[in-house]
């Protein structure tokens, strides 16, 4: 038990040297991107529900 438990322990070590990480530059530039992609979707997401609820507020007025 106790060896397998070694073994494991062994192999994610070498798996964990073979990580490749981002220069500062690169998840810097990575990092900016999904920022700006997060903000442009929020704003289609605040459209949408402007949109939505113009169209809900329009059609509830119809009635009246």
């Amino acid at each position: 038990m106790i060896k397998s438990i070694y073994k494991f322990y062994s192999e994610v070590k070498q798996e964990a040297r073979r990580i490749i990480w981002p220069s500062r530059k690169d998840l810097i530039s990575t990092t900016i991107v999904v920022l700006v992609v997060i903000f442009l979707l929020s704003l289609c997401g605040l459209f949408l529900d402007f949109i939505i609820h113009k169209v809900i507020t329009f059609l509830l007025n119809l009635g009246k």
